[in-house]
Formats: structure tokens, sequence, C-alpha cells
């Protein structure tokens, strides 16, 4: 049988479903994994994506003519039957299932294993190939659990506050910002931070969040913090013009070196990432803090999820393909990479 997926110049294509599975340039039919700029674009003439990721999507392209999906139900495009699975990356992203005269495709898009309570859990779902993701596809990769990690970003807080300094950490606009928070809503040590102060770029997607009923810490725009601080009869010199010594700032990455950071007294600079693994690139990032916090598999959890689907044939994309592939060959697994490496995204 011919493979029910391909590379071609727009992207994944199933020519049994003349469909393009998170297309870079325009066709007329795309099926999305998720809401992130490198993977859901503006300009195809129809969408198909999981209904959950269905405010994701709208906040992130506007207004689409899309076809919401809910989870596992097979919908017949061509000769193709088509389901979503939770990929558990993102709110609503999703494992592309693709079954062909009983061959079955997985694409996993991005994912993670690691428990998150702002988006619905992994769901490993049995292929015979599964394209699999590869961002952080080396040994060296192991994420800690993400309770000690909130313990650390709580400690950097009290630590800065000591100091009448703030704490600025960077993270991802859609994903991290909003985990993170979800995960100080239901930390034992959360209700000690008080309102958590967000850039603009990160609250739109943290009500986006909020109005599909996920749970997160309470939060204040800085634009609101600075007005009731204006209206304050108390102004030190240790609080500053806006008052955010002590206080934990949620902006994302674009924001380092930026004129807005001196809307911060003080600013300590922190970051939450995966790439945080390696302190080299704590300080290509100029920050004083970094914590190892991923919305992507780890090395473990990447092997794991291959044997878990039970596929005879792994395709690796995005990342550090030719190690997976070349551990998965020494295993005796049948597995390749699935064309050209892909610009890394905005999620890691």
């Amino acid at each position: 049988m011919a493979d029910l997926i391909v590379l071609s110049p727009a992207g994944l294509y199933c020519p049994a479903g003349d469909f393009h599975i998170d297309p870079w340039r325009p066709v007329p039919r795309a099926v999305l994994t998720h809401g992130h700029a490198d993977h859901a674009r503006a300009g195809m003439g129809h969408y198909h994506a999981a209904a959950q990721g269905l405010p994701v999507l709208r906040w992130r392209l506007g207004a689409i003519d899309i076809t919401p999906h809910d989870w596992g139900a097979p919908v017949r495009l061509g000769a193709a039957t088509v389901s979503f699975h939770p990929a558990g990356h993102v709110l609503g992203s999703a494992q592309i299932r693709v079954e062909v005269d009983g061959e079955v495709w997985v694409v996993s898009g991005d994912f993670k294993r690691q428990p998150d309570p702002s988006c619905t859990p992994f769901e490993v779902v049995r292929c015979d190939t599964f394209i699999t993701e590869a961002t952080f596809a080396l040994p060296i990769y192991r994420w800690p659990d993400t309770p000690r990690v909130i313990d650390e970003i709580l400690d950097w807080r009290e630590e800065c506050a000591a100091r009448d300094e703030t704490a600025v950490l960077f993270v991802y606009a859609l994903g991290k910002a909003q985990r993170l928070l979800a995960e100080l809503a239901r930390h034992p040590r959360g209700g000690q931070v008080g309102p958590v102060l967000l850039h603009g770029a990160v609250a739109t997607g943290v009500s986006v969040y909020r109005q599909a009923g996920i749970a997160l810490a309470e939060t204040q725009t800085m634009a609101d913090h600075a007005a009731q601080s204006a209206t304050s009869p108390v102004a030190t010199a240790a609080t500053g013009e806006h008052g955010t010594a002590g206080r934990l700032v949620l902006a994302p990455p674009g924001a380092a070196g930026s004129p807005w950071l001196r809307r911060c007294t003080r600013p300590s600079l922190g970051f939450a990432s995966g790439w945080m693994q390696l302190r080299g690139n704590r300080r290509r990032r100029n920050v004083d803090r970094g914590f190892i916090v991923s919305d992507h598999a780890d090395w473990p959890d990447l092997l794991r999820t291959i044997d878990e689907t039970g596929a005879r044939r792994i395709l690796a994309m995005h990342g550090d393909t030719e190690a997976l592939i070349r551990y998965l060959r020494e295993q005796g697994r049948d597995a390749a990479a699935l064309g050209a490496e892909l610009r890394r995204g905005e999620d890691d």
C-alpha cells in the first residue's frame, strides 16, 4: 500500500482524503493539530480541528470556515476516515488518526505526557505508522515534576520580594502561561502570590482559557494594575510608580530587552522552557533564572509513547530527528525522517 501521508510543498498531505495536516501554504482543506503559529496558519479554504481547540483557533486565526470535531468521533474525508485524539500539548491540541482500507497512521502533532491541568491528557492511539515530533529528542532532556518547578518559581518570587524586585517570568503566550497559572491555582502555596500580573500579549490567551472553563490563578493585567496604582495614595521608592516589587509577572519572550520592562520595579528575569535544561541557553537568553518546564515530550516519554502505539514504522519530524532515528534503528525499529527540518515554534 502507498503511504497514507506524504510530504508535499504545502506540508503533510493525505492523497486518499485530499487534505493537508498543518499546512504552511494555502490549501483547500486543512486538518489542524493545534493553534500554535507553526501549525495553524491563515488562508486555508476550510479547516477541520478538535472542538476543544476552537476558541484558541478563533483567537489566533479570526473568522475562519471551520468544522469542529469531538474527541474520537470519526469523519469521512474522501476515502479516508479521520478522527481527533488528545495530544496533551495545549488546550484542544490533537493527534490526527487517519485510516484507509484498514491501515492506520497517526500524526502526533506536538504532544506531552506530563500531567497538565490546563488541557486534556494525551491519549495513546494504536497505529501502524506513527509520525512523531522530535523537538526534545535527545537523552539529556528529562523533565522534572512540574509541582517541584512551581515550588522553585515561588521560592524565586519570594527571594525577589525580599530584595524589593519584580519576578518577571518569560513564558509562551499560548500554553505555557496558562499551564503555570493552572498549576498555581491548585498548588498549596499558590494563594500566597496574590494576583499574577500579565503582559497584554499573555492576558488575551489567559482570557480565552478562562472562557473555556479552565481554572487558573487570579490575574491582573499590567495596564489595570498601573491604573489602580495611579489612584493609590501610597507610592514609595521601593514599589515604584507601578508598585510591582514582590510581584510575579508573566510576559512573552519578546518583552525581553524592550521598553515594556521599565514598567517593572527592578526586574529579575526568569524563563520557563524545556530549553532551560541547558545552562548555555540561560546565558544566551540573558536571564537570571531558568525553570525547566516544557509542553513537549522529553526523551523517556518519546520512547515510551512510540512503544505504546505499537507502530511498526516511525517517522520523525520537528527537531532532533537524527538522534531519535539512529537510536530507534539501533533497537531494530523501522524509522526515518519525514522531510526537511521545520523551524522551531513558539511553544517550547
